[in-house]
């Protein structure tokens, strides 16, 4: 079976998406139709755009969703996926994919989860960790055990988890996770803590934006962050994505799961080949491809 997985916030790089503008008359006008839609040339960023224009929040995350989507719009006849999945921002863009939402929708929502996220981020100081190379209930039990707000957030592979919280509570836990024999345990430059209770402002501004767009029953299941499991019910995807904001990203459980579920081939379609990289760490026996 094929399953059709999208990358998340962290994947951009400049220039990505325009060699699409340039060669498909398709990708072009979606381009132009996401530059009307933010109110902003997003495409002057993404492919003339500095590093740092391209990490502002209210850009990052629109330009993944847009290079993903528009890249998978002009596959064509190439593009019959069984199964989607998408590490957390990348959900929005395996929802479109897969005839759940509209790509004007889907863009629609993206913007406003970048901007309820980054005023999430500016409550309180709060940021995230890479632990490496700890079992994921040992990162769990540390996490529980440490004062303040931090959690479990990015199962990402094995060995490999993000933690997600208070800044001086992920300090804290970081030096625990070395004593408890982590390799290493370093904290990422993100402006938040994404996927943690912090987020739960952003949770709060981004249902009220999702229950008030349609959703539609997909063309194929998507396995969602929060559950790990595969989902064709618009209402329940409508649900779990309104709680993925302050739950974690199940990924390693997500890819897992959609192997027991008969995915032969797994192709990455966005920026980047991180999580082609994590699905073979999760399984080396995976076959996974770019679009």
């Amino acid at each position: 079976m094929k399953a059709y997985v999208f990358p998340g916030q962290g994947a951009q790089f400049t220039g990505m998406g325009k060699d699409l503008y340039e060669t498909s008359a398709l990708a072009k006008e979606l381009f132009e139709k996401a530059n009307e839609i933010l109110g902003f040339r997003i495409t002057d960023i993404m492919f003339e755009g500095t590093a740092e224009e391209l990490k502002e929040t209210k850009v990052t995350q629109p330009a993944v969703f847009l290079h993903s989507v528009i890249l998978a719009k002009t596959l064509g006849e190439d593009f019959k996926p069984e199964m989607v999945a998408g590490h957390s921002l990348g959900e929005f863009s395996a929802l479109v994919a897969n005839g759940t939402l509209s790509f004007e929708d889907g863009l629609k929502l993206v913007s406003q989860r970048a901007l309820a996220m980054q005023k999430a981020c500016e409550i309180t100081p709060s940021t995230m960790a890479a632990v490496l190379g700890l079992a994921d209930n040992i990162v769990e039990e540390v996490c529980a055990s440490i004062d303040g707000v931090v959690v479990a957030a990015n199962y990402n592979c094995p060995g490999q988890l993000v933690i997600s919280g208070e800044t001086t509570a992920v300090e804290k836990a970081c030096e625990a996770m070395k004593a408890a024999g982590a390799k290493r345990a370093l904290i990422l430059p993100v402006g938040g803590a994404f996927h943690s209770p912090m987020m739960e402002p952003a949770r709060e501004e981004l249902a009220a934006a999702i229950e008030a767009t349609s959703f539609s029953t997909p063309i194929c299941p998507v396995y969602q962050n929060v559950t790990a499991n595969a989902v064709s019910d618009a209402s329940e995807i409508k649900k779990n994505l309104i709680i993925q904001l302050t739950a974690p990203v199940k990924w390693t459980q997500s890819v897992q799961q959609m192997i027991a579920d008969g995915a032969t081939l797994f192709t990455e379609v966005g920026p980047g080949k991180v999580l082609a990289g994590l699905i073979n760490k999760i399984d080396k026996e995976a076959a996974t491809a770019n679009a």
